[in-house]
């Protein structure tokens, strides 16, 4: 196959917030319109409100990392090297792994029940139409590199 033609870039689906975000308001509106509060506001808010800093934290963590070794946050841009630093020495996608954690932290908050059915089609988008793109690209992008990375670093947890 002839890289040389191929854009410098992953091809993913959607910008990944902006997928999160919609599924999430799907999940709300969804919940809003059959409402059934699953889950104790006693035991939602803190563990909901734990699950949902612990997801900013990794996820500020991350993109402090991109940005320290001057790699674009958005994949659509151009992936300049491999970051196995911080938390990319535990997992190769912090960023989608935090994103998780804040969509599980908000919708047990708000007690939207269909946000967690929602969950897997979302995380079946996030694999598919995104992280197998940009693992395609990178390993094209930096072979052997890569290909070393991803068999001592998990792809999710």
């Amino acid at each position: 196959m002839n890289t040389q033609n191929l854009p410098d870039k992953a091809g993913v689906i959607m910008f990944p917030p902006l997928l999160y975000v919609l599924v999430l308001l799907a999940g709300i509106a969804i919940s809003l319109i059959f409402p059934n509060h699953f889950i104790n506001f006693s035991i939602a808010l803190p563990l909901g409100s734990l699950l949902f800093l612990s997801g900013l934290f990794t996820m500020l963590r991350a993109g402090r990392t991109f940005i320290k070794n001057k790699n674009p946050i958005n994949p659509s841009g151009s992936t300049q090297l491999i970051i196995k630093s911080g938390i990319y020495k535990y997992t190769r996608n912090p960023m989608y792994v935090s994103f998780s954690i804040m969509y599980v932290g908000i919708s047990l908050l708000i007690n939207a029940w269909c946000s967690f059915l929602l969950l897997f089609p979302l995380l079946v988008l996030v694999q598919k139409g995104i992280i197998e793109r940009e693992e395609r690209y990178l390993t094209r992008k930096f072979g052997g590199e890569y290909v070393d990375y991803k068999t001592k670093v998990r792809r999710w947890i």
